[in-house]
């Protein structure tokens, strides 16, 4: 039997079917025992025959697992290896549907009830259980002419034997196979669709957990970006400007003062805390950030940024300087943003992004050869995108001093420019 044999209800039906095969069977025998039929001895030998044949085939059918876990003797810690290799021939000879054991067992049980049924006109009965086994073990395309084939032969056997043709003889076996074939159909497209939606389930548990992993590594890329702009902001920049105030303090006192050696011992202990703290912003970069500058990190940037005939290229102006992680950060996010908009929005065939470095700022430009759009028309969620790209890069460089400038019309591209002052870095360094 298939795995669906396997489940409570259809092992109950399963069951059922035995006791009413073997039930007919026993009418069969009991009939001709006590109407003293002809053949009456070769009845009860064909009955208990087809019972024997019909017993070996549902053991044969029991579920293979249950036969290969039984345990072998006391101390083997299993079964030997010649009862693994029996458990092996019994999976192999096994009745299961499709299989060619089904198929040899159950034409031997047919040809066992053809003979019943040449000697007995109760055998007809039988062909009800046979309909089910039939389209149970056979592909559908072979059931149902068996289900056919038998259900003649049951009709023929009544006409033959009782030497008349009423409309029962026709309709009963005749009703029995339909409802036969309507049964096993409609179980077999039950348990198609629930298969179907068992797969949709197990797809949508599936991707539900992706979705939260991705949201979880979302948010905590974000907290980690938060947590290094905070550190930057307070604690890195309070610690520099102790760190200046203890230097002034030491130069205006003389050499032999008393607090001189404190005041130093403080500024070499802001000094090391600073240094802390800067490496824990470092450490709080996103991964793009991790394993480079920021230009190698907007030239791998542009290099996996891909569109229909699109073309993106990076370039540096200017001499590079060491820039805070925030101010990284965000050049980054906002290049990813700009990026991000051109594939989806503009239709472009050319992208180029610049980054500049000058002495008291530092800019990132975007431009790109689209579509292009009105920048005073309406906001972008109006427009019906989806996004909220430009008011988060504008937010993001406002919050650092900067700005961002966005000149575009329609077909005609669009360029963005995004400015951080970099004097409060420059003082930090120089001092």
């Amino acid at each position: 039997m298939d795995s669906r044999s396997h489940t409570p209800v259809t092992a109950a039906l399963r069951l059922c079917l035995h006791a009413l095969l073997t039930g007919l069977l026993a009418l069969v025998a009991v009939r001709a025992v006590g109407e003293g039929a002809p053949h009456t001895g070769a009845v009860v030998a064909l009955t208990l025959v087809t019972a024997g044949g019909y017993g070996a085939g549902a053991l044969a059918g029991t579920p293979v697992r249950a036969l290969a876990g039984t345990p072998g003797p006391a101390g083997t810690g299993g079964r030997t290896g010649a009862g693994a290799r029996v458990a092996s021939v019994r999976q192999r000879a096994s009745v299961r549907p499709g299989t060619k054991a089904a198929a040899l067992w159950l034409a031997a049980l047919c040809a066992l009830w053809l003979a019943l049924l040449v000697l007995s006109p109760d055998a007809l009965w039988v062909a009800f259980p046979l309909y089910f086994l039939q389209l149970h073990l056979l592909p559908t395309r072979w059931g149902v002419p068996a289900v056919v084939v038998t259900a003649a032969a049951a009709i023929t056997s009544f006409v033959v034997h009782r030497q008349e043709i009423a409309p029962g003889a026709f309709i009963g076996p005749l009703l029995g196979a339909a409802v036969a074939i309507a049964t096993v159909l409609g179980y077999d497209a039950l348990f198609r669709e629930s298969e179907r939606r068992r797969e949709l389930i197990v797809e949508l548990v599936a991707t539900r957990a992706e979705l939260a992993e991705a949201e979880r590594t979302a948010g905590t890329l974000a907290e980690r970006e938060r947590l290094a702009r905070e550190i930057h902001d307070t604690l890195a920049q309070g610690l520099s400007s102790i760190q200046l105030l203890l230097r002034a303090a030491e130069r205006t006192l003389p050499g032999d003062a008393p607090a001189a050696a404190h005041v130093r011992a403080a500024r070499e202990a802001a000094q090391a805390n600073l240094a802390e703290a800067r490496s824990f912003v470092r450490a709080l970069t996103p991964p793009d950030l991790e394993h480079g500058s920021l230009a190698a990190a907007l030239e791998r940037l542009c290099a996996r940024t891909t569109g229909p005939d699109l073309t993106v290229r990076f370039a540096v102006s200017g001499t590079p300087v060491e820039l805070p992680t925030p101010y990284e950060v965000a050049l980054l996010r906002t290049a990813q943003s700009a990026l991000a908009n051109t594939v989806r929005h503009a239709r472009a065939g050319r992208a180029e992004i610049t980054l500049s470095f000058m002495d008291t700022s530092v800019a990132l430009d975007v431009v790109d050869d689209g579509r292009g759009f009105d920048p005073s028309g309406a906001p972008v969620a109006e427009r019906g995108d989806g996004g909220f790209g430009l008011p988060a890069m504008r937010s993001r460089a406002a919050t650092l001093g900067g700005t961002l400038s966005v000149e575009s019309a329609p077909g005609q591209g669009t360029a963005l420019a995004v400015t951080l002052p970099v004097a409060a870095p420059a003082e930090e360094r120089a001092a």
